[in-house]
């Protein structure tokens, strides 16, 4: 599931980043031009030496004020062209009308030799308000700020897709939430900010004009290889379906849960984007709901992949008009079930260290999960345990056996799964270097965030940077950091997060 990043040699300093705005080339309809709102007395909370790399940028630019001047709003840096887009969308499954980046202002675009689009856009969040805030401030706050950074980071390191984080600049001007708190800029990186709601946006309007000209801009900056296409927008609608099903499929098997699964929220690039309540399953519960806020289950676990393809639905609907026939955008979308079902299907043989699919592996996942959720098993603790059954020492299986309540009942399921390994002449050793390496023995509880930003709130951030150099790695051992991988303690079952986290 991860790979090494391949890093430039090259290092630049701040100066030499090379800023373009490919996106303030469409007409001025799509977005507003404006600078962010100026951030009192910034300093740099945290800043990721993965993500600078990506765009070859020297991590030694870090502590430089300029740095902290750019990445805060309070610097122009030469060539951009801030701008908030404006989008629309369906949240929590109705339509909400006009929205946009209400705080969030896109910079440009620069160069990621290390990226395989080769350029990443750079957007502030937190830079203040612009004309689709609403009633907000513009504001993000240290809270989320982290817990973006974090995931973002730790995502990418999972080989998840998503959208990156440079860095995180934090102020102490107080804004207010639930109750006041301290507030901080995150600068996002992605090939692209454009969502399944851009889209939505014109046809919503009966703007055809707009509507060609957005999927036109996407196809020629982001899928070059469709414009030869003789259905390009039906070759995009597919595209775009087979993406979200493999990301969605990725974020079922790494036990995460998105909690805002609205359009607005949707990349078209397939990419994890917009982090807010997030949360990676624990004791397992496919009814979990990670945002407190989602009273009726919508973002549920379960309810990912249905959410997902309802999404694309609703942009198959948007690009209707260029599509031409209902027919047609039900033959692009007709990828997204076999997509998800195929990606699921490789990702749980992985996770069980299977080497093929064979007739009864699906009854007897199922029969695990069942287990699993009547006992309320820990998702990430018992998958990377799960490597070390072995064919004949049953002796070493209490790690295991102490997750459970129906004892009898999961004997009697790693009795027939060890029948099952014996089938491929499973060696016990190499099938456990496969599964490590796709089994993370460390993950982001909203435990382990909570106790770092408890700490940065006291501009103590040595736990957001350890944090950061755990994630980054999910898949070693460091025993030096295993109270990490440990079971969660009885108080983290309190967190709770909703859209504002």
């Amino acid at each position: 599931m991860n790979s090494p990043e391949t890093l430039p040699t090259q290092r630049l300093r701040l100066a030499d980043l090379r800023i373009t705005n490919r996106f303030a080339t469409l007409p001025g309809d799509f977005y507003t031009s404006l600078a962010s709102t100026p951030l009192p007395s910034p300093y740099l909370v945290c800043a990721s030496e993965g993500a600078a790399g990506l765009i070859g940028l020297d991590s030694e630019e870090f502590a430089h004020p300029e740095f902290i001047a750019a990445f805060s709003g309070n610097l122009t840096l030469p060539g951009s062209c801030p701008l908030a887009a404006v989008y629309s969308g369906h949240q929590f499954g109705v339509w909400a009308g006009q929205l946009g980046d209400g705080r969030a202002i896109l910079l440009g675009e620069t160069a990621a030799p290390a990226d395989p689009m080769g350029t990443l856009e750079l957007q502030l969040k937190g830079s203040g308000k612009t004309p689709y805030s609403r009633m907000g401030d513009g504001r993000a706050v240290l809270r989320s700020s982290i817990r973006e950074f974090l995931c973002s980071e730790a995502m990418a390191a999972l080989g998840i897709p998503t959208s990156r984080a440079l860095c995180v600049i934090g102020s102490d001007m107080r804004v207010l939430r639930e109750m006041p708190e301290t507030a901080a800029v995150v600068t996002r990186m992605a090939q692209s900010f454009v969502r399944f709601g851009s889209f939505e946006h014109w046809f919503y309007k009966d703007r055809k004009t707009e509507l060609q000209l957005l999927a036109d801009y996407v196809i020629a900056n982001s899928f070059p290889e469709l414009q030869d296409e003789a259905r390009p927008y039906h070759a995009l609608l597919a595209e775009v379906s087979r993406r979200t099903a493999n990301l969605v499929a990725q974020w079922q098997a790494a036990g995460f849960m998105h909690g805002v699964l609205n359009t607005d929220n949707m990349s078209i690039l397939g990419l994890t984007l917009d982090y807010g309540p997030y949360g990676f399953m624990e004791g397992y519960d496919p009814a979990h709901i990670c945002n407190h806020t989602d009273s009726h289950g919508r973002y549920s676990y379960r309810m990912q992949p249905r959410i997902a393809e309802w999404n694309c639905y609703a942009l198959g609907q948007a690009l209707l008009p260029l599509i031409g026939e209902t027919d047609d955008v039900y033959d692009a979308l007709s990828v997204f079930k076999p997509t998800f079902e195929s990606s699921m299907q490789r990702l749980w043989q992985a996770k069980f260290g299977f080497s093929s699919t064979l007739e009864g592996d699906a009854k007897l996942i199922d029969r695990l999960f069942e287990l699993m959720a009547v006992s309320r098993v820990d998702f990430p603790y018992f998958f990377r345990q799960l490597s070390s059954v072995t064919l004949s020492q049953t002796h070493k299986d209490d790690a295991l056996r102490d997750l459970f309540i129906d004892l009898s009942g999961f004997d009697a399921w790693l009795s027939e799964y060890r029948q099952r390994l014996t089938l491929e002449n499973s060696d016990d050793t190499l099938r456990k270097q496969a599964m490590d390496k796709v089994n993370p023995k460390y993950v982001l509880r909203n435990y382990l965030a909570q106790i770092a930003i408890d700490k940065a709130q006291n501009k103590d951030f040595s736990e957001v940077k350890n944090l950061l150099n755990i994630l980054q790695r999910p898949f070693d051992e460091q025993p030096e950091h295993a109270q990490y991988a440990a079971l969660p303690p009885d108080w983290a079952s309190g967190i709770e997060v909703s859209c504002s986290s």
